[in-house]
């Protein structure tokens, strides 16, 4: 398979095990060019790509462009919180403005789940999702499963439980779709206040006890509890979430076998993972920052390649 079989990268559940292959292979491919003391190549020389980002973004947005960049794409960034959208702007408005500069690719966080969709169906250009609300996060599930596949030779067959908050965490719903497609078996651990009531209908099982799902894992996949999604309060205090389902390093020292700790950041230290767990030898989440711009270059890439055919 020489390309992928979407136009537009929207979410993991659009995308076949082929994709992620290909995507994984020519991440491989980039990997060995950041490494280099010239990280640069002319590839995407002739395209304009628009950084749209509807919501505060400090990683995701500094790996794409930093992607971009490496790719010797043009790169326009765009704010909405200094933008016409305050002024009561439109998406179609704010992107067609955008496109009438002669822009081939977007990319877009937004607070509203299906925004990317509703743009592809709009939009004359490749668009890539970087987080519709609390719907999917495609770009982190598939940086997380490169990671696994790095550190552990292959993500089928491997045992993986995310902890935390599932229920607004568009990272939980794009890596079970991941992870599920690429051959693993998926847990979710975390209070039952946090689970979506359809959770094991995507083909997981649920663990309410901390560490009988580490006992059972290879990878660990800690989230943070995400309180600006949050109206009402769904667990009694932030110390009494971490008793039950924070991680430090006396609770990995006490499992029988050495796991990995995954985390897709910005970590909350002292919350879901203590900083001595955070800066160990078994987190890989430095690694994941890395490879977040190699499958970025990948992804931005071969999307970039079906705008010249």
């Amino acid at each position: 398979m020489s390309e992928l079989s979407v136009n537009h990268l929207l979410g993991i559940k659009y995308i076949t095990e082929d994709d992620i292959n290909l995507i994984f292979e020519t991440a491989d491919h980039f990997k060995e060019i950041i490494n280099r003391p010239i990280k640069k190549v002319p590839s995407l020389r002739d395209i304009t790509i628009a950084n749209l980002f509807f919501e505060n973004s400090t990683r995701t947005r500094l790996s794409f462009e930093l992607a971009e960049k490496r790719l010797s794409a043009d790169v326009i960034n765009f704010s909405a919180a200094s933008s016409s959208v305050k002024k009561g702007e439109t998406l179609i408005d704010t992107v067609n403005n955008i496109l009438s500069m002669k822009v081939d690719m977007v990319v877009m966080r937004h607070p509203n789940p299906g925004a990317s969709v509703f743009l592809s169906k709009h939009v004359n250009a490749h668009i890539i999702n970087a987080g519709d609300g609390p719907h999917e996060h495609p770009t982190q599930a598939l940086l997380d499963s490169y990671s696994i596949r790095e550190k552990l030779g292959s993500v089928a067959g491997k045992k993986v439980v995310i902890v935390g908050d599932i229920l607004h965490s568009r990272v939980a719903l794009s890596n079970i779709f991941a992870l599920k497609l690429q051959g693993a078996e998926v847990k979710v651990c975390g209070p039952k206040t946090l689970l979506p009531k359809y959770i094991e209908s995507l083909g997981v099982t649920v663990e309410t006890n901390l560490i009988k799902a580490l006992e059972w894992c290879d990878v660990a996949n800690m989230l943070r509890i995400q309180n600006e999604r949050m109206e009402i309060s769904y667990y009694p205090s932030t110390r009494e979430y971490t008793q039950q389902f924070g991680v430090n390093k006396q609770i990995l020292d006490t499992l029988s076998k050495e796991i990995i700790i995954m985390h897709p950041g910005p970590i909350n230290r002292g919350v879901e993972i203590t900083s001595d767990v955070a800066d160990s030898k078994q987190a890989i989440i430095l690694d994941q920052v890395q490879n977040g711009v190699a499958v970025r270059m990948a992804v931005i890439y071969l999307l970039a390649s079906k705008i010249k055919q």
